[in-house]
């Protein structure tokens, strides 16, 4: 049997998504409320009663949460474009190495907008 744990995380940045055609609004420079949360599956360890300790998703977020708070999504390197579906893909690559069962990466773009990231079912 697994069991998944997650942990939430909020950032706040700006970008723009010049891709776009002028007359979208994403286009224009414009900001976020963003949630991540981060999901780890596994079995329950006996010893610790953990899947993981919730410590190490946070010393994994740090760095990544340093690079995205209050910054423009634009200029942070390998993040382009700055959609919340190449951003669950930047922050699941710089996170999987410390977390094994990386289950899942969720990135809402404020209230009612967001998309999910999983791992490969069947492996």
């Amino acid at each position: 049997m697994y069991t998944e744990v997650f942990q939430e995380f909020r950032f706040e940045a700006a970008h723009r998504l010049a891709h776009l055609p002028e007359s979208h609004p994403c286009h224009r420079l414009h900001g976020h409320s963003y949630r991540v949360r981060v999901c780890v599956a596994g079995p329950v360890d006996e010893a610790t009663g953990f899947v993981v300790d919730f410590a190490a998703i946070q010393r994994a977020m740090a760095p990544v949460l340093e690079a995205l708070d209050h910054r423009l999504l634009d200029e942070v390197p390998g993040l382009a474009p700055s959609t919340c579906e190449h951003l669950a893909a930047w922050i699941w690559r710089r996170i999987e190495a410390a977390l094994p069962g990386l289950s899942r990466v969720e990135v809402w773009e404020g209230a009612h907008s967001g998309c999910a990231m999983t791992a490969a079912r069947g492996r």
